[in-house]
């Protein structure tokens, strides 16, 4: 094998098999993009013929704790990554030593738990919310007593889309039943509220090498706490997009990045950037890529993975992607016959549920706030 790289032995080359564990639409991306480089995979995840195992070369049937399964899947691939943040630490540490494992733990160690999240962050000089610690009602107590109103409850682990969360505007929240709920993890954070003009994420990537890329910044829009809509470029100035990219670029190089992180921010009105969460893989605001960019998350993902060469990124055209949930996808169907030019992804769910992430929609445009009034006009969306 050619030295190409300065650290030959991570590099992976074209033909290997890369492992996936998780099988949901993330894992169908990365395994459709790792098809195209002529690389095999395999998916780890519990339901049979998920999402990413329609686009894969094979699937192990198993919980993603399943330590045998971990292990096969380990011993049929040459290099393991995953599409979500619930994976077995024990498990990666158990098989490190059979299959290459780029991200390694620590970057998931991190990322699992919010509070190690914050304090990461805050040691390496980011801005963040203000923060305390609560484990049971006493601290919450506390806490509250010091950052004050509005302030959000959020269990450290396993909370996703708004689940394992409340916004607690007064004290009458305090014995709402969704904080007992959070409370009842044992394991909490209390954060103190940023007056925030928008929100904001950034894609970035490394290798083993120490090259990174990174994305352009994508305006996030949520309802009811599920990213709706992303738009690139981002509508803030440019000076303060390249400071959230400087800032991932940051990001990367202090957690020793090998992979794609996402890197979710908020914009305060006088432009001051507050770092809110880190995701350790290819995130939904950064589908827009696959047909925006010249390289989309997932193919710069498995490229850093492998240890290749990174491309510099470059935005072919402004993009709105929106998110299609289970409620709107009758809806969506109907609008392939009347915007032959937007891309409709379907990501395959068997099972169609509300609020249950179910495709997207990516549009390419010269005039995002047209296309902003089409998404709004089409009523697809109108529970948003």
């Amino acid at each position: 094998m050619p030295n190409l790289t300065k650290h030959p032995e991570a590099y992976i080359e074209q033909g290997k098999t890369i492992g996936i564990i998780g099988g949901g639409q993330l894992g169908q991306m990365m395994a459709f993009s790792a098809k195209a480089a002529g690389m095999k995979v395999i998916i780890l995840d519990p339901t049979p013929q998920c999402p990413a195992a329609q686009a894969a070369d094979d699937q192990i049937v198993a919980p993603y704790a399943d330590v045998a399964a971990i292990k096969e899947l380990a011993r049929r691939a040459d290099v393991l990554t995953y599409e979500f943040e619930n994976v077995d630490l024990q498990a990666l540490r158990d098989v490190a030593d059979q299959v290459a494992i780029p991200q390694g733990t620590n970057l998931l160690y991190t990322t699992k738990n919010r509070i190690r999240e914050k304090t990461f962050l805050r040691d390496a000089g980011l801005q963040t919310a203000p923060f305390a610690t609560v484990k049971n009602r006493a601290d919450l107590n506390a806490a509250v007593e010091k950052l004050g109103y509005p302030c959000v409850l959020k269990t450290c682990e396993g909370g996703y889309d708004g689940h394992g969360q409340m916004v607690l505007k007064s004290a009458q929240d305090l014995n709402d039943p969704i904080t007992e709920e959070v409370l009842q993890y044992g394991d909490d954070i209390l954060e103190g509220w940023v007056p925030f003009k928008m929100e904001c994420s950034v894609m970035v990537a490394r290798n083993t090498d120490g090259d990174i890329t990174v994305f352009p910044v994508s305006e996030n829009i949520h309802a009811h706490e599920i990213l709706h809509l992303s738009i690139v470029p981002a509508r803030m100035p440019i000076e303060w997009q390249q400071r959230a990219q400087q800032m991932a670029e940051k990001i990367a190089t202090a957690i020793d990045l090998k992979g794609i992180l996402g890197v979710e921010m908020f914009v305060g009105a006088d432009g001051q950037l507050y770092v809110n969460e880190l995701a350790p893989r290819p995130h939904n605001s950064g589908h827009y890529t696959i047909e925006a960019c010249n390289f989309s998350q997932f193919a710069v993902h498995n490229r850093a993975i492998c240890n290749w060469p990174l491309p510099k990124i470059k935005l072919l055209s402004p993009v709105v992607m929106v998110n299609v949930l289970g409620q709107h996808v009758a809806g969506t169907r109907r609008l392939i016959h009347e915007y032959p030019q937007w891309h409709f992804h379907d990501y395959g769910k068997a099972e169609i549920r509300h609020n249950r992430k179910m495709g997207h929609v990516t549009i390419l445009t010269d005039d995002i706030e047209e296309t902003l009034k089409q998404i709004k006009d089409s009523h697809v969306w109108d529970d948003e």
